[in-house]
């Protein structure tokens, strides 16, 4: 149930389950039922007593007398078992898969989404699978499944989210006629989970470790599709910043992709609440121009923080704070708030502990500007005025990590501080110190590469950023893990090893989840073939 007056602030409410929309009536205090679809039933709640009827799309049925509460139900659930529930299933994880696996390979076809504005025409598996919702509920739950495995394969490692999809259906597939010919679907997942964990074992064998710009560059250009100019930017942005810098890409005001290195830091602490999320399709929280409060202290009260907050609000700057932590009454009002539309606020925790959270606090309010309000100098967070607030041109800030573009009048505080950190690191005799000042030094000095890329429309321009976005984490990943000989072949070798991991499994039905494995591993290359149009059965 919900407040009539949570209602009242917005023109409308979407109900996503039949696709109702109720919208409010202010000037005769009426609910008025309209729909994209016509629904059978509607069941309304008034002071406690349920009254039904057939109501029809338009008609207004009075709140006032609902004690200022009420609810909406929209049809029934639906329960379906066996085969029946198997089928519908498997219709709508094809019907997702087909639309992604289109995409996949050097040949592989793009896809155009209808959006809001411009049509998107792009490349990437899992903003496919994202957009994709099926009208029947059986079917959607099926593909519900495909688009958590594109998902997670992006949070992890931000490409490969169309092989994960195509792996994920074969498997789903072969599993639900196993378990229709009378197979245990239990012994059938432990025999999957097994062959997998020793197939993982055997990958890591035959990763090699990624040998220079020459080995960077490939990787990134296969990922853009084939894109050299891509793949060239990518290793030319790495070689500036590291392989542990920061790599950002933003929309230019021009037709050119270029790349610029500026001062910034990217810290191991993502947002405390996902409430705080400005983009939902990416789950990131992006601002510009934000004004940054650092403390050690944990703000639990929101009085704390009301003359920033109305301060920032003044000047309609967003405010990224980062303390100690945020909890209670102050975290609340601020979620309530930013909810509402009232804030542009984030909070994230402090990054380290103790003493070294102390001095990367510091690193921080240098490279912003601010003035590190630390307890036990006596700065308390109430007593902050505007004046000791940082400034960071670009604030990106994911569940896992936040991202800090700093302010150009910054840079000689930063290349003192540097300095500074530098010589602790020649004096100290500590293995620990010299490993955390050598990772304090890179953040700071290392900087965030940033491409900048031009296109002539909006459609282009999306399409390249997502390419762009998937090289870099493909490249990112490379560094991190080592690379395989792509197109699907390290995945076809992988399936002549299963008849040896068989033999160790002593169920039936596990050998069968095995099978199941063998049979998913050749599809990825099956299907780059497909794209590419040759038969990919032979």
């Amino acid at each position: 149930m919900a407040s009539t007056n949570a209602l009242s602030s917005a023109s409308s409410v979407l109900c996503s389950s039949r696709q109702l929309r109720l919208e409010i009536d202010r000037r005769r205090s009426n609910l008025v039922v309209t729909g994209i679809h016509s629904f059978d039933f509607l069941w309304v709640c008034v002071q406690g007593k349920l009254s039904g009827g057939n109501q029809q799309k338009g008609q207004r049925v009075s709140y006032r007398k609902a004690n200022r509460r009420f609810s909406v139900r929209a049809n029934v659930k639906e329960i379906s078992f066996d085969q029946s529930s198997r089928a519908a299933l498997q219709a709508g994880i094809d019907k997702l898969a087909d639309a992604v696996g289109l995409t996949l390979g050097p040949r592989g076809r793009n896809v155009v989404l209808d959006e809001f504005g411009s049509p998107k025409v792009v490349n990437d598996g899992v903003t496919i699978a994202r957009a994709i919702e099926l009208p029947d509920a059986m079917e959607n739950a099926g593909a519900a499944l495909i688009r958590e495995v594109a998902s997670k394969t992006n949070d992890s490692a931000g490409d490969g989210t169309t092989t994960a999809s195509v792996l994920a259906r074969e498997i789903i597939k072969h599993g639900l006629l196993s378990v229709t010919s009378g197979a245990n679907p239990v012994s059938l997942k432990r025999g999957i989970d097994k062959t997998v964990q020793a197939l993982i074992e055997e990958l890591e064998k035959k990763a090699r470790p990624v040998k220079g710009g020459s080995d960077i560059k490939a990787v990134a250009t296969i990922s853009a599709g084939n894109d050299e100019l891509v793949g060239t930017m990518i290793a030319d942005a790495i070689d500036k910043v590291g392989p542990d810098g920061v790599l950002s890409i933003e929309s230019s005001s021009s037709f050119e992709t270029t790349v610029e290195v500026e001062e910034g830091m990217e810290i191991d602490r993502g947002y405390i609440s996902p409430q705080f999320v400005t983009n939902p399709e990416k789950l990131l929280v992006e601002f510009e121009n934000a004004r940054v409060l650092i403390t050690d202290q944990k703000i639990t009260a929101i009085k704390d923080i009301i003359p920033i907050l109305e301060k920032t609000t003044q000047l309609r700057a967003p405010l990224l704070i980062i303390a100690e932590d945020v909890t209670g009454e102050a975290l609340a009002t601020l979620v309530v708030n930013k909810l509402r539309g009232v804030l542009n606020v984030v909070a994230v925790k402090a990054p380290g502990f103790g003493e070294r959270r102390k001095a990367m606090l510091q690193d921080i309010a240098i490279l912003t500007g601010a003035e590190y309000q630390a307890l036990d100098m006596g700065l308390l967070v109430e007593n902050t005025t505007i004046d000791q607030l940082g400034i960071a041109r670009k604030v990106t800030i994911s569940k896992d990590s936040t991202t800090l573009i700093a302010d150009a009048a910054s840079k000689d505080e930063l290349q003192a501080r540097i300095s500074q950190l530098k010589k602790e690191l020649f004096e100290t005799d500590s293995v620990y110190d010299s490993e955390k000042l050598a990772e304090r030094i890179a953040k700071l000095s290392g900087g965030v590469a940033v491409i900048k890329v031009g296109a002539a429309t909006e459609t282009e321009l999306e399409d390249r950023k997502l390419r762009i976005e998937d090289a870099k984490n493909a490249t990112f990943a490379a560094i991190e893990e080592g690379i395989v000989p792509g197109g699907g072949a390290t995945l076809v070798h992988l399936s002549t090893v299963i008849p040896a991991i068989k033999e160790k499994l002593e169920d039936a039905d596990e050998r069968l989840g095995a099978d199941i494995v063998q049979k998913a591993l050749v599809a990825p290359a099956a299907l780059i073939a497909q794209n590419a149009g040759i038969e990919g059965e032979v």
